[in-house]
């Protein structure tokens, strides 16, 4: 039942809503429960109208006996006043605060006319009445009925205050209404017609669907109270609406319709919001800026060329760059392997916030707004360690260990944590991340990073070069010193290939090193890149997710409440 769906949309999303509005929809739900606890045999019908259209009148005329005070003195009803056609409404007379002493019976105590027993008459004082009172005890009876007679006559059927206040809020009520032009007397010829075509072109702008050619709808007729004039049709009207027991089930239908019509704007939004691909990629690319992925790929790139040149380069360059560093501090020092230039915390942490809050507005996008705030808190709380999480990640994807970190922590710090200070969720992104980025890096200790297989043999190379300049420079030194027979050339040649070839050997290292770095370069990237984006994911990509699963769910839920199918993502 759709009132049931209306229970467990609030309970699904309460917290999400303003209270003015869960309490009006919990109006509508106190409201169901009581009459549902009461008799469904009666149907209770108000009758209500403006001073002087004749409310009391058609009361009478219906029951046969004087019910309700008519005349001239205006107000004339200044309370409800009831008229029961069977026993058993007093539960329904008690709900309205109608006592007992102002319930009538028709026909002086008779049942009545059969054909309207379980109908409950109730006469409402004006609702244009001066006195505050009256107006406030109409809006409460109007709100507890099943159905409604609004009595208009021939001078104030198109009163604004009628439509503007009563008819057009309540156009969804229209199968539990009637709209009876009473003081059909007063008017000559065809006027009738005329001012019944008005009041239903009135009834039309309001929104008022007409019961006509079989179609549900507002009942309108034409009558004279006081001749007796198009009484019958009322009468046989009443009888069909009364017997069918239907008209508190339509009644609470057009209350859930219109609460439904009210919290529209509270889970119905714009367009078709969520988290595309485009955003999700775009979020990571912007996290891999912020911790510096290109960078330490750069970085990572010139280190492997560098080890290169280190373990391939010629003795007498090694020494020659060794002296460099010690005549001049800091140059020529290079960078540990894996790392990248910092940028400033500030600069880093503002582009980290910048992300997630680009993420954030594009996934609240055309949602409504208790959800889109909803998804932008869950995206701030998720961002609170984002930063320093990142922090953690870097600095393991820049300084792999071998093997990985086999307790799953960033930074080598135990427990997971994100900048040092504990959190479940951020530590168990920082520790999941940690394991992809330095599990599997395949680095050496101290940082260093590996050498492929072909390294040995060319160090083996360059020693091999170096040893044949040594060779060559002792065999011309014992040929100068008279101990080996002088033979200048061989000791020259020996000497010349092995400083030739050892530059040579140098050389084809480093050119043979270019697509190894480059792709060591690519991997380290690759590496913080995924270890990025699984801490985003991680800490504001999922929590995003489920505040849009819950915005659908509840959608779906209010679907069913609307009587209707959503589109939704």
């Amino acid at each position: 039942m759709r009132l049931d769906a209306l229970r467990d949309l609030l309970g699904l999303s309460a917290t999400r809503l303003d209270p003015p509005v869960v309490a009006e929809a919990g109006r509508v739900l106190a409201e169901a429960a009581a009459r549902q606890r009461l008799s469904s045999r009666h149907t209770v019908i108000a009758i209500a109208g403006a001073t002087g259209s004749g409310k009391s009148t058609l009361i009478n005329a219906l029951a046969g006996v004087p019910v309700s005070e008519t005349g001239l003195r205006r107000p004339t009803t200044a309370a409800p006043i009831a008229c029961a056609w069977s026993e058993g409404a007093a539960g329904l007379l008690d709900r309205l605060g109608i006592p007992g002493r102002l319930c009538r019976r028709p026909l002086a105590g008779g049942d009545g006319d059969e054909a309207l027993r379980g109908l409950v008459l109730v006469d409402l004082p004006d609702h244009d009445s001066a006195l505050t009172a009256h107006r406030d005890q109409v809006d409460r009876v109007l709100g507890l009925v099943d159905g409604v007679i609004w009595v208009v006559d021939p001078e104030k059927y198109a009163d604004a205050a009628l439509h503007e206040r009563y008819l057009r809020p309540l156009a969804g009520h229209a199968e539990v209404t009637f709209v009876v032009l009473n003081q059909i007397d007063r008017l000559l010829g065809d006027t009738t017609d005329q001012v019944l075509d008005d009041l239903r072109r009135l009834l039309d702008e309001d929104g008022v669907a007409l019961g006509e050619h079989g179609e549900p709808g507002a009942t309108v007729l034409a009558l004279s109270a006081l001749t007796g004039e198009g009484l019958p049709e009322l009468r046989e009207a009443l009888g069909t609406f009364v017997r069918g027991h239907q008209a508190a089930t339509r009644r609470l239908s057009a209350d859930v319709d219109a609460a439904a019509t009210r919290l529209r704007p509270v889970y119905v939004g714009e367009g078709r919001p969520g988290l595309g691909e485009r955003s999700r990629e775009d979020f990571t690319a912007r996290l891999a800026v912020a911790v510096g992925a290109a960078a330490a790929g750069e970085a990572a790139e010139r280190a492997w060329r560098r080890n290169a040149g280190r373990a391939c380069g010629t003795p007498w360059l090694r020494l020659w760059r060794w002296y460099e560093r010690l005549r001049t501090p800091g140059a020529g020092g290079g960078e540990p392997a894996g790392s990248a230039p910092l940028e400033e915390e500030p600069t880093a942490r503002q582009r980290v916030e910048h992300a997630v809050r680009v993420v954030a507005e594009e996934a609240a996008h055309g949602l409504p707004a208790p959800w889109a705030q909803a998804v932008r808190e869950a995206a701030a709380r998720g961002a609170r360690g984002l930063p320093e999480a990142l922090d953690e990640l870097a600095a393991d994807a820049r300084a792999p260990r071998p093997g990985g970190k086999a307790d799953g922590t960033a930074g080598g710090k135990p427990g997971g944590t994100a900048g040092g200070k504990p959190g479940g969720g951020a530590a168990g992104a920082v520790g999941a991340a940690g394991k992809r980025a330095g599990g599997k890096a395949g680095g050496r200790p101290g940082g260093l990073p590996p050498r492929p297989a072909w390294w040995p043999v060319a160090v083996l190379a360059q020693a091999s070069m170096t040893l044949l300049q040594v060779f060559g420079a002792l065999w011309l030194a014992g040929q100068i010193a008279g101990v080996l027979e002088p033979r200048l050339l061989p000791p020259v040649l020996v000497m010349l290939a092995g400083i030739v070839g050892g530059p040579l050997v140098e050389w084809a290292c480093v050119a043979a090193a270019r697509g190894p770095a480059r792709r060591y370069g690519q991997e380290t990237e690759r590496r913080l890149r995924e270890a990025a984006a699984g801490c985003g994911r991680a800490m504001v990509l999922d929590p995003i997710a489920t505040e849009l699963m819950r915005y659908r769910e509840v959608r779906e839920q209010y679907a069913t409440v609307s009587g209707g199918r959503l589109t939704t993502r």
